[in-house]
């Protein structure tokens, strides 16, 4: 078409755009109608002075471009914007159109081509309203107004009656600007809609910029044709099928033209010539038709017969029919080239009289050798060949039956002899006639892509993909094999899984080295060359050109596949099994492989492209210093994709889903787009049954659809929202997944139910909504898809994946009657509910009905389709009830999408990994893993970690604010809501801060399901927290009540102590040797203790070893056992033993081999740390620190021991030597040690009062030497005010400093700072970096431990090393709030009883009041010092004090906070180990769920390991394994539930062996961490001597691991997590 510039309107939703400008000046002249009463128009020749054929006037010029731009201004196809309407604009998705009568010429554009591209033939003629029309008041017709009589009225001629001066647009008016407002490529679509809607396209076409005449050639290149040859002879039933792009088929051409006015309609006659039941050519008797037309005349309108091979066959072969609209005699340019090009011409003239103006015409026409048909509207006669090959026929008083037939009858005539041939691509040679081809854009993409096939031309095409693109035969079928076989792996797996993982790099090795064929290098240099725009020309000739080339040899090969297949049924119906059979069928599966390879398109070579960067990225090898060519291959795909191509999902071929390059292209999509949200549509059903043309009809896609080209594997394309309508949605695309066939023909038995099912249950998962396509209405056909899909959505509840669907079901004959469609539905609904009955069981799922699966409403989600075509092709047109049902569909889903927020980009990426990695096993249910909602889950655990730590430090601070005062009886008593109304306000901004998170995150949807456990779990922990801390106050108030005599006896004796002190200090005023005071102090403070003390027995330090000695005597054991126990020190690390076999003694049955199986080895260390535990929560919760120790108490422990062990045993096929129990006994007590020494000393410190009156000493002769010295009373009292404030001071300032420093490593400290899974990686790293067999084997066997002692050596080193400095600003920041507070007290405090007189009792009560509730001072008794009047002097003497004691407390040393109540490492080990430790029941792997109890989650961890690393060996020998449970889920083979077990489980069905088994989440990852293989290898030796076992047999190390070092292992664990 002619290039123009645009005068387009924006108005029309984003849809038609722009027109240009220039072409309305040029345009104004073309073709004026002419009305058949006016004879021919003036022609126009672009120079005004030349002489033309016709030279209108002035006048008619001007009058012809005002009616142009009337047209234009009508169909909104004018403004200032400089833009062509574009192929983009038109796959956007748009408010549907109406299919009423409610449409506005502003909308007629959008609605044509919306209608086009839905194959809706009607979209030619759309009835239009006018928009001023009042449709409820006007009449339906005009009335006149004449004053006259009104059967005057009834002959008049005048115009009196009120007319529209204005008629409707002509439907080719339409159609033309359309066409002439359109970039070429979508031109291009444009025509091949038309031409699937059989409708005749532009051939010749003026152009308004120049006296040539345009062909648009381009617009041609896509249109393919399929007809089937008669044969000529009588005798044969052989038919030749033809299938060929138009554009290369050589075919007769039968042209029409009109010579002046004619009665009879050109095009309807014609019309009779190709299909009677359809308006090929639009005709003045077609609807909407108008006798004003501006566009159309002087255009030559081509279309194809194509003959189906049949008996009622118009002709025998295709036949070209042109038609040359408008006068032949005012349009000599056209006429002359169609005259070349024909191989008969029909001319249609009013009278054959050589005086009419046609005479000259028909006499040089009936002078040159090509056949001639002229039809006179005045002439009766028949046919009659006046001359060879020159025909007249007569129309007068005919019936245009009789004249078609006849027609049609003289045309086989003349074909049925020699004839010349029309091909499309000659016009290119036709002198005079400009092609579109030829502008530079398109030139450049055909030449590009000429260079490329010319490689290919001449190359068998069955051996094209060999040769060019090695990569994706069988080297890739190869791998996709082998791939395969790694989730189904037997014998020994390890060894197995290294080998085929080598053979796998050598695969890919392959492909790299073959990988740079001359093809793929120049076809991906031309894509990462071009402009985006040049791109798209390249790859449309590309396709165009290939597609010429292998059209002919598949045709072929479909010929002879078509002819054998009809020998073979031959054979069969005779019953014959003879070796004549047994080849046709070997000849017939031979043509069935050529057919594969003869399909050859730009998808394949996408393809290459894929395997290729998967090569090279799964190798790693990346260039140095420079990005390698292939590393940008995702960026030029996702450019493609962004713009509308189809991008192949799944090889079909291979039936695999590269994942590495389908992964990298989503990614490369997301950095162009950004994580766009997405709305994913899959549909599934069977083979050729209109899926494809279903979705290109809906949204103006580009799957292929030809019965050669079926899809194949899975293709996605992303089809965008316009504007207009993205503000209904919540999502800005579509992503439209098209699948190959269920029931592929290729494939038969068990791998063709197999592939069904992987493909359906994939393509269901992946779908935010499915469509279901159902061909026809046979039960049996439909019986096979709903059972494959009602099993795909089965699956897809198990795994909590909630897609919808609707069911289609297309060729339904009757889709109007309402109760058929009633009855099928109800059909439809018993066949869904009874293949959910059937699927259930093979889930293993509780359903009744398809109702429980998945939320369906058969009378909502049904939708019956009528059949495609509208007769019988290939000449049937598309059926318009099949358009209707495509745009009611279309409604359907965009209705039921707006309630759907999609997925975002990034998530169908992990989706289509999960999905896929889960269908390589067997049992998706079990292998399936949402990498999406762990990361979402993940992320929760991080802000649920940042939740809790703000309820606990709070909770701490509330704790530090009301333990001084309890502990020096100020506080009695403490109520829970005391402490809940502290904590009050946290508490509502934390569950605040929760709300917003569940509410505001991008991840909402997937969040909702964890809200309310979330919410509980920090409701429960707020309860835990109050009562925790209720629970220590008690216990302090408890202790203070139990020695309140003791309290009164120390306060009585310090009143004594201190008058008697001050008295004596009065009497030595004038001593002032040191010595001397000293001497007199002693001498007081003897006799005082000696007074206080008379009657009480100081508390003895307590001997453990001993007790425990004569409890270990008094339970029956020998003294020597004892001591060698003691002696050997075996059990100090009882709980990580490696075996303990040698403490047991056989009993009942023979046990397994010589050692204690793995089992029965872990469930006796489980015992032992249950025992442990219990232990020391029972002595724990004995009132030592109050009540003081009592060897009792161990002997109750070891009571409580015996009777567990006996209990034990009592289970077990084995009994327990002595040593058991007392190592046993020993290891408990050597744990509750250092708790017992510590609750003494506590004890002791608190109530001896020796020990007492000795830590008072010091501070009691500081009092009396400086009565001695003359201070005076303020003096003595501000120093014991200073000694009062710093103790308190310090121990404020240590538990604030403990907490800021936790809540610190909380936030900053790359292990503590994320959630418990970050943690445990930490863990590992720093076991990895010191290497130590031990620490590793402590954390192997009590996790917890080793988790608690990182948690402390991590602390310790921040604090004393690594973050000193800023542990000493913490500290120095909370001295420096301190020191405020206290000065800001003591100003206070000293003010009011100066202004309102009070005594020392007064400001004692005022300072203490304005320290709380930070400090807390101990009780001072004031009768002492009621001479005290001075209070400025008392500040003054403080605040010297206190300038002491800020220096001491700024220069306090970081053990001093380490020591103090709240240490930094136990608030982070209560905060960090407060998660869940359930252990894998295969690997003994530690559960990573930051939540305690986390049901109904299940367990998992990503850091599983090889059983024997915890000691697991192949029963009855002492092999340990080396096997992954994460590999060996996968694999074929089996495993004992329990050590006893007689019958095996297999790890496939591992949830089914037990409770244990079913509460963890163990998915397939290949064994992919390298942490723990480079962990066996390097502590090969000391695991076989700990465990007394052999990496041997089936246990050996396969040879791969031990080229891992440590590095390896360590980024395998970031790996790991980063999944």
């Amino acid at each position: 078409m002619a290039k123009f510039r645009p005068l387009l309107s924006t108005s029309i939703s984003g849809f038609v755009s722009n027109l240009l400008e220039r072409f309305l000046t040029h345009l104004s002249w073309t073709l004026m109608l002419v009305d058949s009463s006016l004879g021919a128009p003036p022609v126009v020749t672009n120079n005004p002075q030349e002489k033309s054929f016709c030279n209108p006037s002035e006048e008619n010029s001007k009058k012809c471009q005002n009616e142009t731009e009337k047209l234009l201004r009508r169909l909104h196809l004018r403004n200032q914007h400089q833009q062509m309407l574009s192929s983009e604009d038109f796959v956007k998705i748009t408010p549907p159109m109406k299919q009423t009568n409610e449409i506005f010429e502003k909308d007629l554009v959008r609605a044509f081509l919306q209608r086009l591209m839905m194959l809706d033939y009607r979209a030619r003629y759309i009835p239009v309203q006018r928009e001023n029309s009042k449709l409820n008041n006007s009449p339906a017709f005009p009335v006149s107004e004449s004053a006259d009589d009104d059967f005057d009225a009834l002959f008049s001629t005048t115009a009196n009656l009120i007319q529209s001066k204005e008629n409707h647009i002509h439907p080719m008016d339409v159609q033309m600007a359309v066409l002439h407002c359109s970039e070429s490529l979508l031109q291009q679509k444009i025509i091949t809609k038309l031409s699937q809607c059989q409708y005749a396209l532009p051939l010749l076409v003026p152009d308004p910029a120049s006296t040539n005449i345009e062909c648009p050639l381009w617009t041609f290149r896509q249109i393919t044709k399929t007809w089937k040859i008669s044969p000529i002879e009588a005798n044969s039933t052989t038919l030749t099928m033809k299938s060929m792009p138009i554009c290369k088929a050589k075919t007769p051409m039968v042209s029409f033209f009109r010579l002046g006015s004619m009665s009879l309609s050109k095009s309807q006659l014609m019309n009779a010539m190709i299909n009677d039941r359809h308006n090929t050519f639009f005709h003045r008797n077609c609807p909407g038709s108008t006798k004003s037309r501006h566009l159309i005349d002087g255009v030559a309108e081509i279309a194809w017969y194509c003959p189906a091979g049949k008996p009622n066959d118009l002709f025998n072969d295709c036949i070209a029919f042109c038609n040359l609209h408008g006068d032949a005699l005012a349009i000599a340019k056209q006429r002359e080239i169609l005259t070349e090009m024909s191989s008969v011409i029909v001319v249609l003239v009013p009278t054959l009289e050589k005086s009419q103006g046609s005479s000259a015409v028909i006499s040089m026409l009936y002078k040159s050798p090509k056949p001639l048909i002229v039809i006179s509207a005045d002439n009766e006669c028949g046919g009659v060949e006046v001359k060879k090959q020159k025909y007249k026929l007569g129309l007068k008083e005919r019936s245009q039956s009789d004249v078609s037939e006849e027609l049609k009858k003289i045309i086989r005539s003349i074909l049925s002899g020699p004839h010349t041939s029309f091909q499309l691509e000659t016009m290119a040679k036709v002198p005079g006639v400009k092609v579109d081809e030829d502008v530079e854009v398109c030139l450049k993409g055909k030449l590009l892509a000429m260079e490329l096939v010319k490689m290919i031309e001449r190359m068998d095409i069955a051996k094209l993909k060999d040769t060019f693109l090695p990569c994706q035969g069988q080297l890739w079928y190869e791998w996709c094999k082998i791939n395969k076989e790694l989730h189904h792996l037997k014998g020994n797996i390890e060894d197995e899984k290294c080998q085929k993982s080598e053979e796998l790099m050598e695969l890919r090795q392959k492909q790299c080295d073959v990988s740079n064929s001359e093809l793929m290098r120049l076809f991906i240099k031309n894509l990462n060359d071009l402009q985006p725009n040049d791109r798209e020309y390249f790859l449309k000739w590309t396709q165009i050109l290939i597609d010429g080339l292998s059209t002919d040899d598949l045709s072929l090969v479909l010929q002879s596949y078509d002819e054998t297949w009809s020998e073979v049924l031959d054979l069969k119906k005779k019953h014959d099994k003879s070796v004549q059979l047994e080849k046709k069928q070997e000849e017939l599966e031979k043509l069935s492989k050529k057919v594969q390879s003869a399909t050859f398109g730009l998808e394949h070579m996408f393809r290459e492209m894929g395997q290729i960067y998967e090569a090279h990225k799964s190798l790693k090898k990346q260039s140095l210093g420079h990005q390698s060519e292939w590393s940008k291959y995702p960026e030029l795909a996702a450019d493609l994709m962004i713009k509308g191509h189809p991008m192949e999902l799944m090889d079909g071929d291979a039936g695999h889903i590269p994942l590495i390059w389908i992964s990298s292209l989503l990614q490369a999509v997301i950095q162009k787009l950004g994580d766009q949200r997405v709305f994913v549509l899959s549909v599934l059903g069977v083979q050729s049954s209109g899926k494809s043309t279903m979705l290109n009809a809906m949204f103006g896609l580009q799957f292929a659809v030809s019965s050669g080209r079926c899809t194949k594997g899975a293709y996605m394309q992303l089809v965008e929202l316009s504007e207009e309508i993205k503000k209904d949605y919540r999502f800005d695309y579509i992503l439209v997944v098209d699948t190959e066939g269920l029931r592929a023909l290729e494939l038969a038995g068990n791998a063709s139910l197999h592939r069904d099912n992987e493909l359906a249950t994939f393509v269901v998962g992946l779908g935010n909504m499915t469509l279901i396509n159902i061909f026809g209405e046979n039960p049996a056909d439909m019986q096979d898809v709903l059972q494959i899909v009602v099993q795909a959505f089965m699956r897809m509840k198990k795994v909590q994946l909630t897609p919808s669907c609707v069911f289609v079901h297309q060729n339904v004959t009757d889709i109007a009657a309402a109760e058929k469609n009633m009855d099928g539905k109800r059909r439809l609904q018993e066949k869904l509910d009874k293949m959910a009955q059937l699927a259930a069981k093979e889930e293993v799922c509780d359903v009744e009905c398809f109702s429980d699966v998945i939320a369906f409403d058969v009378q909502k989600d049904v939708k019956y389709f009528a059949q495609l075509w509208e007769g019988s092709p290939p000449m049937a047109p598309p059926n318009p009830g099949y358009s209707e049902s495509v745009q009611e569909l279309k409604t359907i889903i965009l209705s039921k999408a707006s309630q759907s927020k999609g997925i975002t980009l990034s998530h169908f990426n992990t989706k289509v990994q999960d999905l896929w990695n889960a269908l390589m096993n067997e049992n998706f249910v079990f292998s399936f893993k949402n990498t999406q909602e762990i990361v979402v889950y993940r992320k929760l655990e991080v802000q649920y970690w940042s939740w809790t730590w703000a309820l606990r430090s709070e909770m701490l601070n509330i704790e530090n604010q009301l333990y001084p005062k309890i502990k020096k009886g100020q506080q009695g008593k403490v109520e829970l809501s005391d402490l809940s109304k502290a904590m009050n306000k946290r508490y509502k901004e934390i569950k605040q801060a929760i709300a917003d998170y569940f509410e505001e995150d991008k991840d909402k949807e997937m969040l909702v399901q964890w809200r309310s456990r979330f919410e509980n779990k920090i409701k429960e922990l707020h309860g835990e927290l109050t009562t925790g801390v209720k629970r220590k106050l008690d216990q302090v108030i408890d202790q203070n009540n139990a020695r309140k005599n003791l309290d009164n006896k120390k306060t009585e004796f310090e009143n004594k102590l201190f008058q008697k002190s001050k008295e004596l200090a009065h009497q030595l005023k004038c001593i002032t040797n040191e010595e001397e005071i000293r001497a007199h102090f002693s001498t007081v403070w003897e006799h005082r203790v000696k007074e206080l003390t008379s009657d009480m027995k100081p508390i003895e330090d307590i001997n453990l070893e001993e007790d425990q000695f004569l409890v270990l005597q008094d339970l029956g054991f020998e003294n020597g056992l004892i001591v060698e126990s003691r002696k050997n020190m075996k059990y100090k690390s009882l709980s990580e033993t490696g075996t303990y076999s040698d403490y047991i003694t056989q009993r009942k049955i023979r046990l397994f081999g010589k050692t204690l199986g793995y089992e029965q080895q872990e469930r006796i260390r489980s015992f032992i740390k249950n025992v442990e535990t219990e232990c020391l929560d029972a002595l724990k919760r004995k009132p030592i620190a109050a009540t003081g120790y009592s060897s009792a108490y161990l002997q109750e422990l070891g009571n409580t021991i015996k009777q567990k062990v006996s209990e034990f045993e009592s289970e077990r096929n084995f009994t327990f030597k002595k040593e058991f129990t007392v190592d046993l006994s020993l290891y408990v007590f050597d744990r509750t040690e250092s708790w017992l020494l510590q609750s003494h000393k506590k004890y002791k410190d608190k109530n001896d009062v020796l020990t007492y009156l000795d830590s008072k000493k010091s501070e009691y002769y500081n009092i009396f030497r400086s009565f001695c010295k003359g201070s005076s009373s303020a003096v003595v009292f501000g120093g014991m005010i200073c000694k009062n404030l710093k103790a308190s001071a310090v121990e404020a300032v240590s538990n604030k400093t403990a907490v800021d420093i936790a809540g610190k490593m909380m936030c900053s400290f790359p292990a503590f700072s994320q959630n418990r899974l970050n943690l445990e990686k930490h863990v590992l790293t720093s076991l990895a970096e010191k290497e130590d067999f031990n620490s590793f084997i402590t954390y192997i066997k009590n996790p917890r431990r080793h988790v608690e002692a990182f948690v402390k050596e991590e602390v310790k080193k921040y604090v004393f090393s690594a973050q000193k400095d800023k542990v000493q600003n913490i500290l120095k920041k909370n001295t420096e709030d301190i020191n405020r507070l206290i000065s800001q007290a003591l100003f206070d405090a000293t003010e009011k009883p100066k202004k309102e007189g009070g005594d020392i009792e007064m400001w004692v009560e005022e300072f203490s009041s304005k320290l709380e509730p930070h400090l807390t001072l101990n009780t001072i008794s004031c009768q002492n010092f009621i001479d005290i009047n001075n209070f400025d002097f008392l500040k003054e003497e403080i605040e010297k004090g206190l300038k002491v004691i800020i220096k001491e407390m700024s220069n306090l040393s970081l053990n001093t906070v380490n020591d103090c109540r709240h240490k930094p490492e136990q608030i982070l080990i209560d905060q960090l180990c407060n998660g869940c430790w359930e252990i894998c029941p295969f690997c003994s792997a530690v559960c990573t769920n930051t939540l305690k109890d986390h049901s109904p989650e299940k367990h998992s961890v990503p850091f599983h390991r090889p059983g024997g690393v915890k000691g697991w060996h192949t029963r009855g020998k002492v092999d340990l394994v080396t096997d992954f449970c994460t590999t060996l889920v996968a694999s074929d083979r089996s495993f004992y539930p329990e050590h006893d077990s007689q019958e095996t489980v297999p790890f496939k069905q591992y949830p089914t062996a037990g409770e244990k088994y079913a509460s963890w989440s163990i998915t397939a990852d290949a064994s992919m961490l390298a942490y723990w293989k480079w962990f066996v290898c390097h502590f090969q030796k000391d695991m076989e001597d700990h465990y007394k076992l052999k990496f041997q047999g089936h246990g050996k190390i396969p040879h791969e691991w031990k080229k891992l070092c440590k590095e390896d292992a360590i980024r395998s664990l970031n790996e790991m997590c980063s999944l």
